[in-house]
């Protein structure tokens, strides 16, 4: 599951999470006691909002040295800027840490080497007596006790390693770690996924309008005119007459001349307009619907004996 500093998963997580105070910046306190380890660098959330580790620098404490400290193995209290890290007890835990920067990318191997430093059993913790009777050890299962908090860490024996891996590991695996409840984490809020939908706006093609030339055949008529000369010989009604020869003008040469004309074709290409295209856009406006499942935290109390419990 990937990890997100809190600033980048929420910008508003001030106001939201903390009633406009800065969890960053707040004193760090090894175990129950005074001595200062060092402040909180950043928080690391997951990809549903839920608080998964603390960044804390150690200042002076271990020469600047990061590490993370997770969320069910602190004790907040935001209104007394304080947090007590009840899983860091000693500068001999913090060195044997992996360090942390702000670059690098918290994987699951990263996250194991960090979780198996806080599942060592510590001898402060043990477990009650009153308990004792009724706890069986067997080599499958060690029993750790921390703060009086008891919990069960699947666990090869021989080879010292956990029955998780990176494809079926889940936080919740493994509350004694990542737990928050109300009495330890302060001001830290619960968190419930929901469905929040917006929308972005992404291409989703290209139209390109442009023109080719396409060639044909056409045909045009025009109708035409030509003159012609006819010439149209008939009989004379004095034929056989005679003339006296005095009386004809026999000569060579043009008797008549007549212009004959005719209409020939000029056929001509021009361009018209043929039609206008007018190009634009429109929006149509759609609704999409999505469903999903969410989850949301729950306070659960245990209640023994006859408490007075007001919610």
């Amino acid at each position: 599951m990937a990890l997100f500093k809190i600033e980048d998963f929420n910008p508003n997580y001030r106001q939201e999470a903390f009633d406009g105070k800065d969890i960053r910046g707040i004193d760090v306190y090894a175990g129950n006691t005074d001595e200062k380890i060092g402040h909180i660098h950043n928080v690391l959330v997951d990809e549903t909002g839920h608080f998964r580790y603390l960044v804390i620098d150690t200042g002076f404490w271990i020469f600047g040295k990061k590490v993370l400290l997770p969320v069910g193995r602190c004790y907040v209290d935001v209104n007394a800027r304080r947090i007590n890290a009840i899983g860091l007890l000693n500068k001999e835990q913090v060195k044997n840490l992996p360090e942390y920067n702000d670059d690098m990318t918290v994987d699951y191997d990263y996250e194991e080497q960090v979780r198996s430093i806080y599942r060592t059993p510590r001898v402060e913790a043990s477990i009650p007596v009153e308990m004792s009777a009724s706890v069986e050890m067997t080599p499958a299962v060690e029993m750790t006790r921390v703060n009086q908090i008891s919990y069960q860490v699947p666990r090869n024996i021989e080879s010292g390693t956990t029955g998780y891996d990176s494809s079926n590991y889940a936080y919740e695996q493994e509350p004694e770690i990542y737990n928050m409840s109300e009495q330890t984490h302060q001001k830290l809020k619960l968190y419930e996924e929901k469905l929040v939908a917006n929308k972005r706006r992404q291409l989703a093609g290209k139209v390109s309008i442009g023109k080719r030339v396409e060639t044909e055949t056409a045909t045009a008529s025009v109708p035409i005119e030509k003159e012609r000369v006819v010439i149209k010989r008939t009989n004379s009604e004095n034929i056989g007459q005679v003339v006296t020869p005095t009386d004809v003008d026999f000569r060579e040469g043009e008797v008549a001349r007549i212009e004959v004309y005719e209409e020939t074709a000029d056929i001509q290409k021009q361009a018209f307009v043929r039609e206008e295209v007018s190009i634009n856009k429109e929006t149509q406006q759609g609704l999409v619907s999505a469903e999903d499942t969410v989850r949301r935290e729950e306070l659960e109390v245990d209640v023994e004996g006859s408490p007075v419990v007001k919610e």
